[in-house]
C-alpha cells in the first residue's frame, strides 16, 4: 500500500510572531521537517494542507497575509501539491480524497497543527474514508483549552487527543520510530 505524508496547517500564524501562536509549533515543525526530508529522499508522495479563514470575524489565516504561508521548515517544493481548505477536516470541500485515490494511496502519515482541531478532524475523516492512518505525535502541536472555568494545558490537550486517535483511528508513532521503519 502506498503511503503519503500529509502535512496539515504548518503555517506562519501558528509560530511566534503569528496571529494564533501554538506552543510547541517550532519543535513539531522540526519533526515534520525530518519526516518530510525522509519522504523526499525516497520519492514518496507528500501533500501540504493550507487553511484559509473565510468566516466573518476570523483573526488568523486571513487570505492575503503572510500568516497563511506554509512555514519555511516544511516549505513545499514546486511539484508538491498544496491543497487549500476552509474547514478543520482536510477532506471537506477539497480535492484531497480524489488526489489520493488518483495516486492509489491507501495510507496516510499525518503531522501538523492543531492536534485537537484539524489533525483530529482529518484523521477521523480519513479513517472513515478507508485510509490507514499513522499520526506522528511529536510532529503535531496543540493549544491550551478551557472548559467550565478550568484551563486544560496544551500538553494535556495534545495527549488526550493523540490517545483518542490511537485508540481506534490511527497508529501513533514518534518521528524517529517511523523513519526507522523506512530503512
Amino acid at each position: 500500500m502506498k503511503t503519503a505524508l500529509l502535512l496539515i496547517d504548518i503555517q506562519n500564524d501558528y509560530f511566534p510572531g503569528g496571529r494564533m501562536v501554538v506552543g510547541g509549533s517550532s519543535a513539531a515543525s522540526e519533526q515534520a521537517k525530518r519526516v518530510l526530508e525522509a519522504f523526499r529522499e525516497r520519492n514518496m508522495p507528500v501533500a501540504h494542507i493550507r487553511h484559509l479563514s473565510a468566516r466573518p470575524g476570523a483573526t488568523f489565516f486571513l487570505p492575503g497575509t503572510e500568516g497563511i504561508e506554509i512555514h519555511p521548515t516544511v516549505k513545499p517544493l514546486p511539484q508538491e501539491p498544496v491543497i487549500e481548505k476552509y474547514f478543520p477536516n482536510s477532506f471537506r470541500g477539497t480535492s484531497l480524497q480524489e488526489h489520493l485515490k488518483d495516486r492509489e494511496i491507501g495510507g496516510l502519515l499525518i503531522a501538523g497543527m492543531m492536534t485537537q482541531m484539524c489533525v483530529d478532524a482529518t484523521t477521523r475523516a480519513a479513517f472513515d474514508l478507508g485510509f490507514s492512518c499513522t499520526v506522528l505525535h511529536d510532529a503535531c502541536a496543540a493549544r491550551s483549552l478551557s472548559f467550565g472555568g478550568e484551563v486544560v494545558e496544551a500538553r494535556q490537550v495534545h495527549a488526550a487527543f493523540i490517545a483518542a486517535l490511537g485508540a481506534v483511528y490511527a497508529k501513533v508513532m514518534s518521528t524517529r520510530e517511523y523513519i526507522a521503519t523506512l530503512q
